[in-house]
C-alpha cells in the first residue's frame, strides 16, 4: 500500500491533541468547498470533539442545501475561542471573508486545500495542487485515519469531488479521482440524489439568467474570447441569487472557437469579480488572475477588482488577449479590421 503523506500525519495528530475546532471556507462556496465543510464536520462529531461549522452566507446555496439537512452550516454572529480551526479549499485567509474576524483566538490553524495559488497561511499547510478537489484531500485523510465514513460524509465528498472536476469531465481528474468516487459509493453515496440536485435541477429564476447570457455575451480576439456582464440589476429581473450564477460561464466556453472565458459580476459599486476559464493547457488563467490579486487554477481562477466597469473589462480583456499571443504566435487573432469593439452575438 502507497504511504500516505506525512502531513497527514501531523493533521491528525493535532486533531486528536484538540478538542474544540471551527471548520470554515471560502466566500460563496461551492461544492467542494461546502462538501469539504460538512464532511469534515461530521467526521470530527462523530470523534466527540466540540465543532462548528461556519459559513459568511447567512444560509447554504439552495442547490447545496440537501448536503445539510441538520443545518450545521452557520453564519458566525460572535467571535469564540477554538483549539483548532480548519480552513478547506480557500487559496487565502482574505477569501475566508467576514468570518476571518470571528475566528482570531485560536491555538492552531490548520490550511487544507488544492489550489497551486495557497499562500499558506496556516500553521499546518497541506496544499496538493494536483489533486482536483478539496473533497479528495479529505477523503484521504479519513481513509489514513481509518474514521468511520457515514452515508452522510460519502454524500459529501462525493458531491465535493463531482463538481470541482466538471461531473469527471476536467483534465484535472485522475485515475485516482474515480477510484475514490466509486470508494464513497461503496460507503453509501447517494448518485440519484446528487445527480438530480446538482445537476438536473434548477430554479425558474436562473433559467432567466441563462437566457440573458445567451442574449448578451461577446465574443471578441477572432472568436477566442467569450465573456458577459452579470450585473445587479440581471439578478432583479431575473429573480435569482448570486449563487444561481454557478456554471453559466461553461455555456460560453464550450462554443468550439473559444479558449478563455470570463464572467464580470458587479458585486458593489465599482468592484467587479471576475471568473476565468481556460480550454487549453497553454493558456493559464491563474496566471492572469493573479495579476489582479486573485488566484486559483490553471484551468479555472478568478479574481475581485476594484474600478469601473468598462475600465476593469478594457484591462482583463487585454490581459487575455496577451496570453493568447503568446501561447499561440502564429495563430490569426485580430478581427476585421474595422471592427474597434468586441461583438455581440
Amino acid at each position: 500500500m502507497k504511504a500516505h503523506p506525512k502531513i497527514i500525519d501531523k493533521i491528525l495528530n493535532t486533531i486528536r491533541d484538540h478538542e474544540t475546532f471551527c471548520v470554515v471556507g471560502h466566500v460563496r462556496p461551492d461544492g467542494d468547498c461546502l462538501g469539504s465543510q460538512l464532511g469534515m464536520t461530521m467526521a470530527l462529531e462523530n470523534l466527540g470533539k466540540k465543532v462548528v461549522c461556519w459559513i459568511e452566507e447567512d444560509e447554504v446555496p439552495e442547490k447545496l442545501q440537501f448536503l445539510d439537512p441538520e443545518a450545521r452550516a452557520q453564519c458566525p454572529h460572535q467571535p469564540k475561542d477554538f483549539d483548532c480551526v480548519i480552513a478547506l479549499d480557500c487559496a487565502t485567509i482574505e477569501r475566508l471573508g467576514a468570518v476571518t474576524n470571528f475566528i482570531q483566538s485560536r491555538k492552531v490553524l490548520i490550511n487544507m486545500d488544492h489550489h497551486q495559488s495557497n499562500t499558506r497561511y496556516g500553521d499546518i499547510n497541506w496544499i496538493a495542487a494536483r489533486e482536483p478537489a478539496t473533497g479528495e484531500l479529505i477523503f484521504r485523510l479519513m481513509k489514513a485515519a481509518k474514521w468511520k465514513i457515514t452515508p452522510e460524509i460519502a454524500n459529501c465528498l462525493y458531491t465535493a469531488i463531482s463538481t470541482d472536476t466538471g461531473s469527471f469531465q476536467y483534465p484535472t481528474t485522475r485515475p485516482s479521482t474515480y477510484q475514490a468516487a466509486a470508494d464513497l459509493v461503496k460507503r453509501g453515496a447517494d448518485l440519484a440524489t446528487i445527480c438530480h440536485q446538482v445537476y438536473q435541477s434548477f430554479p425558474l429564476s436562473r433559467v432567466r439568467l441563462l437566457r440573458h447570457v445567451y442574449n448578451h455575451f461577446r465574443l471578441t480576439h477572432n472568436n477566442q474570447i467569450a465573456y458577459f456582464w452579470l450585473k445587479r440589476d440581471d439578478y432583479r429581473r431575473s429573480g435569482a441569487d448570486p449563487d444561481e450564477s454557478e456554471g453559466l460561464i461553461d455555456h460560453i466556453r464550450d462554443i468550439e472557437p473559444v479558449i478563455v472565458a470570463c464572467v464580470f459580476e458587479e458585486v458593489e459599486p465599482n468592484v467587479i469579480r471576475i471568473s476565468l476559464r481556460s480550454k487549453s493547457d497553454d493558456v493559464d488563467v491563474s496566471e492572469i488572475a493573479q495579476m489582479f490579486e486573485g488566484g486559483g487554477h490553471k484551468a479555472s481562477s478568478g479574481a475581485r477588482i476594484q474600478g469601473t466597469p468598462l475600465s476593469v473589462q478594457r484591462r482583463v480583456v487585454q490581459a487575455l488577449r496577451k496570453s493568447l499571443d503568446r501561447a499561440f504566435p502564429n495563430r490569426p487573432s485580430s478581427e476585421d479590421p474595422s471592427a474597434k469593439s468586441s461583438r455581440k452575438v
